[in-house]
């Protein structure tokens, strides 16, 4: 069985609780690709694995999940105003 062929394999058997082994078994397989035109094929399976791995995760990279600044600015509520002071 080829590297391609195993990685599209491995792209239909993913489950929920195992994405990201099956994550990880597929840049591996990636890597031992050689042939471009293989590699262009097997991008296909490569973005649903990554996709798949988002959508499970809650769209949250892991490691934490840190937020832009676009997100840390739209989730922050401005301080209330004290009285007497002008702004």
């Amino acid at each position: 069985m080829t590297a391609l062929e195993k990685l599209r394999a491995l792209y239909f058997k993913a489950t929920q609780a195992t994405i990201q082994d099956d994550f990880v078994a597929a840049i591996d397989l990636f890597k031992e690709m050689t042939e471009e035109a293989d590699r262009e094929k097997a991008a296909v399976f490569m973005e649903g694995i990554a996709e798949m791995r988002r959508e499970w995760a809650g769209g949250r990279p892991e490691g934490g999940g840190k937020k832009s600044a676009a997100q840390k600015a739209a989730g922050k509520k401005p301080a209330p105003k004290k009285p007497g002071v002008k702004r």
